[in-house]
């Protein structure tokens, strides 16, 4: 009841800021996109004169194309055992192998958390790290829900904290009721609207899901009772629902109707960013084919298909039907020898996503279904072809095709004749036109993170309408004003 009281006393005050300057933890234990999006938290409130500090994992050799920045707060590292990137590029490249074959495993993925679990053992025992933290004396810690133990560590500093959602809901149980009639279970592939067997169907999943849940939560139990002492070991389900506050990084326009509680912030979009001019090299191969534009392609960080090259064959040959021309995120280092790239696709190690999706000229993006992909896709009407491989992707790709913003395409069934027929089609109909169009007129709109502009920000730039005088405020402004509103009370009472 604190968090809410709180929330809603920060939503009563119109704007108004701390004198005093709070000393914030943000906890980023996992990398890739995980990170980039604590990087943007910690950026947001430092940005708004407070003192924050990050403890972050580094050391991820999964992620070989993604280079430290300078960065305005200051960084506490922790490096795992040597033997855990190993272990998980192992986890890593079977789920992307089980993708491949249609298969998904719980009982491996479990193996996994596991790891995560021996993985905050081991970091607790790091007196060194703990003590600094300890010192610093934190007024609050906002942290990521993928790895629980970033709640462990909260618990142990007995600091507020709040928890950052990073993908849609459903991945995790903190306390929002859940009517099934209508509300999808997580892995269910369902949407909102059920007929009665979707409806048995999605009752049975609920009681799986719970168990599925209970068994992950498990595999923290060790490091809960080396680290914490008998009689106020946590329980990590309740711990859950002690969060201040919850930041979903999804929105109302995209995700299914549901019950939510007044702790329980919609924030979509927080990694959108002002879009910068193209630079010059693709700016050259867009020109190449003129009114017909280009296709986007990114599968993720995580994504490393030159392990599979029939995928990446079929891949290379559906582009080659296209008229318009392909723009690739894939390592050209890689590409394998006997393989002949097709003559309209372009290949890169990095590419400016946002600032592509932005272009006029873009027709289509294909993607691996990461939420902050999605969120970018939707900001700058783009329709989407999702290639889910693991993790609450499929789920994501279910909610893009029900709400219409694009279609989706299992891993084990990319053949040439199939996907090309797929991008064609939704490049060619006149629906995802419309949709480009509706946002080019009302800039604003897919933007917002709540269906109706929160009450402090009625007098700011963040309430523009549709066709309002300020609708250019960018969705990154408005929240960074929201997340100070929000936290501000809860920093205040800690002071």
């Amino acid at each position: 009841m604190a968090g809410r009281a709180l929330l809603l006393g920060g939503l009563l005050l119109p704007g108004v800021l701390l004198s005093e300057a709070a000393r914030i933890l943000t906890v980023s234990l996992v990398g890739g996109s995980h990170h980039l999006l604590m990087d943007q938290v910690s950026q947001i409130l430092q940005d708004h004169h407070h003192n924050v500090i990050m403890l972050h994992q580094k050391g991820n050799s999964l992620i070989t194309d993604f280079t430290e920045k300078e960065t305005s707060y200051q960084v506490i590292p922790w490096f795992p055992p040597e033997d855990y990137n190993k272990r998980l590029k192992e986890y890593v490249d079977y789920f992307i192998e089980e993708a491949l074959n249609g298969r998904h495993t719980f009982g491996k993925f479990l193996d996994f958390m596991k790891l995560l679990g021996l993985q905050c053992s081991h970091f607790l025992r790091r007196k060194d790290i703990m003590d600094i933290l300890k010192n610093e004396n934190f007024d609050l810690v906002i942290i990521e829900n993928f790895d629980y133990c970033s709640f462990l560590v909260a618990e142990k500093l007995g600091k507020p904290f709040v928890s950052i959602l990073s993908s849609s809901f459903g991945t995790i149980d903190f306390g929002l009721p859940c009517p099934l009639s209508y509300v999808p279970v997580f892995h269910s592939l369902l949407t909102d609207h059920m007929d009665f067997w979707g409806r048995v169907k999605n009752f049975l999943m609920f009681f799986n899901f719970s168990r599925k849940q209970w068994q992950i939560q498990s595999s923290y139990d060790n490091a809960i009772k080396e680290h914490f002492p008998e009689g106020s070991r946590p329980v990590l389900s309740n711990l859950l629902k002690k969060a201040e506050l919850w930041f979903v990084n999804s929105d109302f326009a995209f995700d299914f109707a549901r019950p939510l509680l007044p702790n329980t912030v919609y924030v979509g979009g927080l990694m959108a960013r002002p879009v910068k001019p193209v630079p010059q090299e693709f700016e050259n191969f867009i020109a190449k084919f003129g009114d017909s534009g280009f296709v986007l392609v990114a599968l993720g960080s995580l994504v490393n298909l030159y392990q599979s090259q029939e995928v990446l064959r079929e891949m290379n040959d559906a582009f080659a039907h296209l008229s318009q021309g392909v723009i690739w995120k894939c390592n050209p280092s890689h590409w394998p020898k006997d393989v002949k790239l097709a003559a309209n696709v372009k290949i890169v190690d990095w590419l400016p996503q946002n600032d592509l999706l932005a272009h006029p000229h873009i027709r289509l993006f294909v993607t691996h279904g990461g939420m902050n992909s999605i969120m970018e896709a939707i900001q700058h009407g783009v329709p989407m072809i999702g290639i889910p491989v693991f993790g609450e992707q499929a789920e994501n790709l279910i909610r893009v095709e029900a709400k219409k913003f694009g279609v989706s395409i299992q891993l084990k069934q990319v053949k040439a004749e199939t996907l090309a027929l797929k991008m064609k089609q939704v490049i060619e109909d006149k629906r995802w036109r419309g949709q480009r169009a509706m946002i080019e007129r009302w800039p604003s709109r897919p933007r917002k993170s709540s269906p109706r502009p929160p009450t402090p920000l009625k007098d700011s730039d963040c309430s523009a309408w549709p066709g309002g005088p300020q609708a250019s405020k960018g969705l990154a402004e408005c929240f960074e004003l929201w997340m100070t509103i929000t936290t501000e009370p809860l920093i205040s009472k800690n002071l």
